[in-house]
């Protein structure tokens, strides 16, 4: 399943659409990257079950979770999950602090132009 299917979501009120689309909903993600529970550069956590390769998802929490990572930057906010756990996976097993430099570097870019935001 494709993330962009959340866009046609009937769950989604009109201020939730806002709130997403003007990136708004991250302000929780920056209060607890503030008080220490998440990093700005990490895996996203995934909601719901695990699925395909356990050792693959079970890395992802080698790290602190993230506010942005490779899947945000660019055009992965549209991979199926199986990829984006994939990129997680990727970004755990080789971390440096370049990659982190490079991605939040990416990262306003993409949340200016609403890349991948609905």
């Amino acid at each position: 399943m494709a993330l962009v299917q959340a866009a046609v979501d009937p769950r989604v009120t009109p201020v939730g659409r806002f709130l997403r689309s003007t990136s708004l909903d991250e302000i929780p993600q920056l209060i607890n990257v503030l008080v220490g529970r998440m990093a700005l550069v990490g895996p996203r956590p995934f909601v719901g079950r695990v699925c395909g390769d356990q050792r693959v998802a079970a890395r992802r929490f080698d790290v602190r979770p993230g506010m942005t990572g490779l899947w945000q930057n660019p055009g992965a906010t549209i991979s199926p999950s199986r990829e984006l756990r994939q990129l997680d996976y990727a970004y755990v097993a080789s971390w440096s602090l370049w990659w982190d430099l490079k991605i939040l570097w990416l990262t306003p870019g993409s949340v200016l132009r609403r890349h991948g935001a609905y």
